[in-house]
């Protein structure tokens, strides 16, 4: 990406860019940029996965934003790279993008546990005619791999992501469950999300995945797992 957008403009990154030499992308590339960036400098930075309430009224659509470590307030920023002048203009988005209300972004955990407790319509979380517990169950699974630092695309899936609704077992249920509530959890659960994430093969990233885009379904084998 930043290869790309020497070719756009060669000035810094600190200029502003004008519309029409800016880099394409998706929410997923501006949320992983920024984190890779943050952990360059040495503070502590991971994307998520979820949903967001400020796009389209009255929907909660797939997106992805980072967090960062706070140390001075000791919690996590989210940030919502994806925000720039022009969006907020036209979004009318009133908040920091830099720090991002809590409740504007729902991570897909707590968007599954608010489904599973009939609290919220599934189908009005995902993007496009693309909606429902399948697509939420994807988007948790996609953020407890991000939590291990394994940030996929928003179209691939592995495990237990391409299990058929009816498909699900009590105890797929179960740990789908125990994922949405290790991912809503503080810093002191993470050896125990890191652990379940390890440990079990309907979440862990295998070496090839399925990657569902517009040309069709492909295997894409992983470098470096």
């Amino acid at each position: 990406m930043l290869a790309r957008l020497r070719e756009l403009d060669s000035r810094p990154l600190t200029v502003a860019h004008p519309m029409e030499r800016r880099l394409v992308g998706n929410c997923r590339d501006f949320s992983t940029l920024l984190c890779a960036m943050l952990r360059h400098l040495g503070i502590p930075a991971r994307a998520r996965c979820g949903f967001s309430t400020y796009f389209t009224p009255q929907v909660y659509e797939d997106h992805w934003v980072c967090e960062y470590w706070k140390s001075a307030e000791g919690r996590w920023a989210t940030v919502d790279a994806q925000l720039d002048e022009f969006q907020r203009r036209a979004l009318r988005i009133a908040f920091d993008p830099c720090d991002v209300p809590d409740g504007r972004f729902l991570p897909a955990g707590q968007a599954w546990k608010l489904c599973r407790a009939g609290k919220a319509d599934p189908d009005r979380f995902g993007i496009f005619d693309l909606h429902g517990m399948w697509f939420i169950r994807g988007n948790l699974v996609r953020d407890m791999a991000a939590l291990n630092k394994v940030e996929l695309l928003p179209w691939d899936g592995w495990g237990i992501i391409e299990r058929d609704e009816t498909g699900l077992s009590t105890a797929d249920l179960d740990l789908l469950d125990r994922c949405a509530a290790l991912t809503l959890s503080g810093n002191a659960a993470f050896p125990d999300l890191r652990s379940t994430y390890e440990h079990d093969t309907r979440l862990r990233v295998p070496p090839t995945i399925r990657s569902y885009t517009t040309a069709g379904v492909r295997s894409v084998i992983l470098d470096g797992l």
